[in-house]
């Protein structure tokens, strides 16, 4: 310990650059804490807002998924339904522009859905879904309203007749106070009257069937 203090008192002057060392070793530390610190805390900014825009992403999928299939059920309601369709032909008439714009929009809408609105992850695919969207339900609005508003007006008089008889035949079919020979005849005959005039998609000739065909089990 005495040659301690020897060595000190020899060599004072020391104190005076190693103090000065300590302090800017302190000050250098201090500065490093401190950016470490402020690193740390931008680092969890950002964490919390990608975590933040990611859940509003998917909420925005979650949205358009669900106008998605508003829209294809409104669709069903035409294509499950005979009497819709001979009510408003348009909406299955593939000569019509409209008709036409609406059917390639679904498939375009179709084909961009998700399975699950996890699997859209990048800016770029929600914007393309976003817009496919957001046109299968304008191509489906203007479809709809010119159908609305043309009803069978593009039939002769005798067409317009045949899809009048084709209607009254349907009611038959699917009257579960008619015989199954009454139903069954109705039904052929009415798919007569309608035909050349609307064409049905599989789908609705399928549903009517299985329809009729259940009734009659």
């Amino acid at each position: 310990m005495h040659d301690f203090f020897d060595f000190l008192g020899r060599f004072w002057w020391l104190v005076f650059p190693i103090g000065g060392m300590a302090g800017g070793w302190a000050r250098s530390w201090s500065r490093a804490t401190e950016e470490r610190h402020r690193r740390k805390v931008e680092l969890y900014k950002l964490k919390n807002q990608l975590a933040v825009h990611e859940e509003a992403n998917q909420a925005e999928v979650v949205a358009l998924m669900a106008a998605h299939d508003a829209v294809n059920r409104k669709w069903l309601d035409y294509e499950l339904d005979v009497g819709n369709l001979i009510d408003f032909p348009l909406m299955t008439d593939v000569r019509e522009p409209l008709t036409v714009a609406f059917l390639r929009a679904k498939k375009e809408a179709d084909g961009l859905r998700p399975a699950a609105a996890e699997e859209i992850t990048t800016p770029a695919r929600l914007a393309e879904y976003r817009a496919a969207v957001h046109g299968f339900e304008v191509a489906f609005d203007v479809a709809e309203r010119e159908a609305r508003r043309i009803k069978d007006g593009k039939f002769t008089g005798p067409e317009r007749q045949r899809l009048a008889t084709a209607r009254k035949l349907l009611r038959i079919a699917e009257d579960s106070a008619a015989t199954p020979a009454e139903r069954q005849t109705a039904y052929k005959r009415a798919r007569k009257e309608i035909d050349g005039l609307i064409v049905l998609p599989e789908a609705t000739v399928a549903a009517l069937e299985g329809k009729i065909a259940g009734m009659l089990a």
